[in-house]
């Protein structure tokens, strides 16, 4: 028997074993529990390495649709789909955000009309559409608040209207 005072002594009862650590765990994670990143480029049967990401790949459309149903056949109930856009195509207002035509919303109707019963998530934010890299609109090297969430909105309603299951901002402009 422990003579201890606690806290200097910790029986540690609900984690000596197993059977109990099973009974008293806070949290359990599962495959429902699981949301897939997936990077898209243009391009047709085109799939290129993250350097950054080891293992990890940007994959166009048709491969994306590909590694969609990969993610149905492992339960894995949701996508998340970031763009990574040509340098050629970037601008200081993210123009290509508004386009409701663009990569992510193109890709999002491909994903949705293979695999309709796969949840899809979209980020809004300017930072893959913008030559500076920034979530904002410059002006004068400043971020214009009032003019970037305008064009949030309309980038939020394209990937809406292309199928996006779940809006996810995550740029961080104040009053959006």
């Amino acid at each position: 028997m422990s003579r201890g005072q606690f806290p200097a002594t910790r029986m540690r009862r609900n984690r000596m074993k197993a059977f109990s650590r099973r009974m008293f765990a806070e949290t359990r994670l599962s495959v429902d529990d699981l949301i897939w990143p997936l990077f898209v480029i243009e391009g047709d049967d085109r799939s290129e390495a993250v350097t950054a990401m080891p293992g990890v790949m940007r994959h166009s459309i048709d491969r994306l649709v590909s590694a969609a149903g990969e993610a149905v056949r492992l339960n894995i109930p949701a996508i998340a789909i970031f763009p990574s856009i040509d340098a050629s195509l970037k601008d200081n207002d993210g123009t290509l955000a508004r386009d409701g035509d663009n990569l992510v919303c193109r890709a999002v109707r491909a994903v949705k009309a293979a695999h309709p019963g796969l949840g899809v998530i979209c980020d809004v934010a300017l930072d893959p559409f913008t030559d500076h890299g920034h979530d904002g609109i410059l002006v004068e090297g400043e971020i214009v608040n009032d003019a970037t969430v305008a064009v949030l909105c309309e980038q939020a309603v394209h990937q809406a209207h292309a199928g996006c299951d779940i809006i996810a901002p995550s740029d961080m402009m104040d009053g959006r």
